[in-house]
C-alpha cells in the first residue's frame, strides 16, 4: 500500500516535470530528475533488500526538501507534491 502510494506521487512528479516544459531551470530539472530516477529504481529494484531500498531513497529525502523550497514561488503544485512525497516517505518509515 505504502509502495503503491510513492508510485503515484512520483508519476504525480514526472507529469508535472512534462507538463512544466522548459519553465524549470536546467540545474533543477536535473536534480529532480536525478533524485526521480533514483528513487524510482529503488522502488522497482525487486531484488534489492527492503532496507537497501529504503536507505537508497532515503538518501534523497534532504535534496527533495531543498527542491520543494526552491520551487514553491514558481512551481507551488511541483513542491506540494515534493512535499507530500516526504510526508509518504516519512510514513513508510524511509
Amino acid at each position: 500500500m505504502v509502495q503503491e502510494s510513492l508510485r503515484e506521487l512520483l508519476a504525480r512528479v514526472h507529469e508535472q516535470l512534462k507538463a512544466g516544459g522548459g519553465k524549470l531551470d536546467a540545474e533543477s530539472r536535473q536534480l529532480l530528475t536525478t533524485v526521480m530516477r533514483d528513487m524510482d529504481r529503488a522502488l522497482n529494484d525487486a531484488d534489492r533488500r527492503l532496507d537497501e531500498a529504503s536507505a537508497a531513497v532515503a538518501s534523497h529525502t534532504p535534496r527533495l526538501e531543498s527542491l520543494a523550497v526552491r520551487f514553491e514561488v514558481g512551481h507551488p503544485a511541483l513542491a506540494e507534491t515534493l512535499r507530500e512525497l516526504i510526508d509518504a516517505l516519512g510514513k513508510a518509515g524511509i
